[in-house]
């Protein structure tokens, strides 16, 4: 009896070792160094680091991560700054402080978590088309959509073929089937920093119904569907 009570006390003690070593990372962090903001989102195993001034967009970069005891590695799938990257393994030393990250001198706050029914990386599957829904298929091609703590990005991007398309985020809130926007970003165009858009929202079958106008004014019907969902279907 008392060898099996040191074998579960044993496991107990490893398993809280590797728990401790494999924290959960999700989240907003931000840092600021001078003008410029880094934006850090992390959720359903996907980071994104976001560079941004005022009114100038700088660049993104992001994949999926995983921590380890020596900090965290991230497999690129988008770098608008340096196409090389894509594909490849990022590892950097990172420490995680109470409600802080700090790289290379860089200490990134947690901002106010603020949890919504949105939260999550979402994938555009559908598109309303000439009055018909037309379904995208899951392919190379991809658009992302990160939502955590208020902040969201969309990306578009193919890591196959290194390719990146566009990407632009803020902050965002979801009550009563409502989808607000203020954008603090835009690659393609920086003079979009600062518009408010509103948007219907609803989650049917585990699926974000998205619709309303466009930031140049075009109706638009979309519908998300989880990431995790997607990856694990693929793999059945």
């Amino acid at each position: 009896m008392k060898t099996i009570s040191l074998i579960i006390i044993s496991i107990f003690l490893s398993v809280s070792c590797l728990a401790q070593s494999n924290p959960m990372l999700r989240g907003s962090f931000l840092a600021k160094v001078g003008n410029k903001n880094h934006l850090w989102l992390f959720v359903d195993g996907y980071s994104s680091h976001i560079e941004f001034e005022k009114d100038t967009y700088i660049r993104t970069w992001g994949g999926p991560f995983k921590l380890s005891e020596d900090g965290i590695s991230i497999k690129v799938e988008y770098d608008d700054a340096s196409q090389e990257a894509i594909g490849k393994e990022k590892i950097m030393q990172i420490q995680i402080k109470e409600n802080k990250i700090i790289h290379e001198g860089i200490v990134y706050q947690r901002e106010k978590i603020n949890d919504q029914a949105l939260d999550g990386l979402w994938r555009i599957t559908g598109r309303m088309n000439e009055n018909k829904m037309s379904e995208i298929t899951y392919g190379d091609r991809k658009t992302i959509k990160i939502l955590i703590d208020g902040y969201f990005q969309w990306i578009a991007i193919n890591p196959v073929e290194k390719g990146f398309y566009g990407t632009g985020g803020g902050k965002y809130t979801f009550k009563d089937n409502l989808y607000q926007e203020n954008i603090l970003f835009f690659s393609r165009d920086n003079s979009r920093v600062g518009a408010q858009l509103e948007f219907k929202g609803e989650i049917k079958d585990l699926k974000w119904h998205h619709s309303g106008n466009s930031s140049k004014g075009d109706p638009i019907y979309e519908i998300w569907t989880l990431e995790k969902r997607l990856n694990k279907k693929a793999n059945q």
